[in-house]
């Protein structure tokens, strides 16, 4: 698999230096003439640990998270209080973890981010199935969030048990969301599990829609190396004809495709990563700049330590090629399944065919993309090989790099 990104990486860098990654950093961060600048906070604590879940967490403790959310905010006011003023920031998205543990504080937070972000496009929090409560929503609500993503997975009760969830009480959800509305109700639902049939993710977006969301994220199974889920994968070609069924199934039904793995019943959105720049905060959090992508460490005792001394909790940081930072560009704007080349060249300066004149020409002649004023945008064909792709590239990357961080606070470096 690393041959196969190995090989796309030099092609489209032109170049066979690797993505370099280096124990250093920035102490001071160069975001305030970014566009587009997003933020996330990433919140590591659930009450049980999911054996499929690759995310950066660690069990519920109430002393250990109040002391984790003071090193927080310490680090929102680090970052944020570099320049005079306050910054333009388009979305901020909490993750994790279960954030919504942290409901009681969330208005402390965000309290820290509103002093030096004036945030535009909404505010959204990952919830566990369990905490879609009228309580816990109107403390959210409250706090001045306005979008939700529920990871449900599966609302059938096989697939909850092969990834060792309990049953979702689809009824008392519903009531929740219906006393207590927000702007976006997303739900995650997980394909390409053993044995899944169209039938069965049918059954599951039908019913994601009938309870209360109005945006589903159709995410597939990935077995990552350093999780414990025994899950066998399934096979490409019945992986492929499952997406390429139920994106036909939801486009039929007049849904929206607003990227890869999601689909909209109106004009909603919900997506923490595809953003020009964006500031990480909190363990495992990353930050994409102009010109370096960084990332902070994974170990809830060492991001405390580090911003108890005053200094940022950054564990590697990699200083982008300008080619380097165009490919991540491209990769992260052809997730939503369309890529601009005006928007291309206003980041740039330099005009998109100019650079990879040659790969759309390619795409296009092997029916990946179609175009249109300008607007790459994916065909069925191009979305499932892009999807095909993006699994080597987990594996290879993010596999390797969260699997390394996972096991050091601060790693002496990673070239990938």
């Amino acid at each position: 698999m690393s041959i196969i990104t190995d090989l796309t990486r030099m092609w489209l860098t032109r170049s066979i230096k690797p993505f370099t990654f280096r124990n250093e950093y920035d102490q001071v961060l160069p975001f305030e003439d970014c566009p587009d600048l997003g933020l996330y906070v990433h919140i590591p604590f659930c009450r049980t640990l999911c054996g499929f879940c690759p995310y950066c967490k660690e069990v519920y403790d109430p002393e250990r998270m109040d002391r984790y959310l003071d090193a927080l905010i310490r680090e929102i006011h680090l970052v944020g209080g570099q320049y005079p003023g306050k910054k333009r920031a388009t979305s901020l998205y909490f993750g994790g973890g279960t954030p919504a543990l942290a409901a009681g504080r969330l208005k402390e937070v965000l309290d820290a981010l509103n002093q030096h972000f004036a945030i535009t496009q909404g505010i959204g929090v990952e919830l566990h199935p369990d905490d879609v409560t009228v309580p816990i929503l109107s403390t959210l609500r409250d706090a001045g969030v306005t979008k939700l993503s529920i990871g449900v997975q599966s609302f059938q009760e096989k697939y909850q048990r092969l990834l060792g969830r309990a049953p979702v009480d689809r009824r008392a959800m519903s009531q929740a969301l219906a006393q207590v509305p927000f702007e976006t109700v997303s739900m995650d639902l997980i394909f390409a599990l053993p044995g899944q049939t169209l039938e069965d993710l049918r059954a599951d977006v039908d019913a994601a829609f009938q309870t209360g969301g109005n945006h589903m994220a159709i995410y597939p199974f990935i077995d990552f190396t350093f999780t414990s889920s025994g899950i066998p994968p399934m096979g490409k070609g019945a992986k492929r004809a499952l997406l390429d069924q139920i994106t036909r199934y939801c486009l039929e039904k007049g849904y929206v495709r607003t990227s890869i793995w999601t689909f909209s019943s109106g004009n909603t959105s919900y997506s923490s990563m595809t953003r020009d720049n964006f500031l990480g905060f909190g363990c495992s959090a990353a930050t994409l700049l102009a010109r370096q992508f960084k990332i902070n460490t994974f170990s809830v005792d060492q991001y405390r330590g580090r911003l108890d001394g005053g200094a940022l909790p950054t564990a590697l940081t990699l200083r982008f090629t300008l080619r380097q930072r165009m490919v991540y560009y491209l990769f992260w704007a052809a997730y939503s399944t369309r890529v601009n080349a005006r928007a291309f060249e206003a980041f740039f300066g330099v005009p998109l065919k100019k650079m990879y004149g040659f790969e759309l020409w390619l795409a296009k002649r092997l029916g990946f993309v179609t175009q249109r004023d300008g607007v790459y945008e994916m065909t069925l064909k191009g979305a499932f090989y892009y999807h095909y792709y993006e699994n080597f590239y987990t594996l290879s990357y993010i596999d390797r790099m969260w699997g390394l961080m996972g096991r050091q606070a601060f790693p002496d470096g990673m070239e990938l």
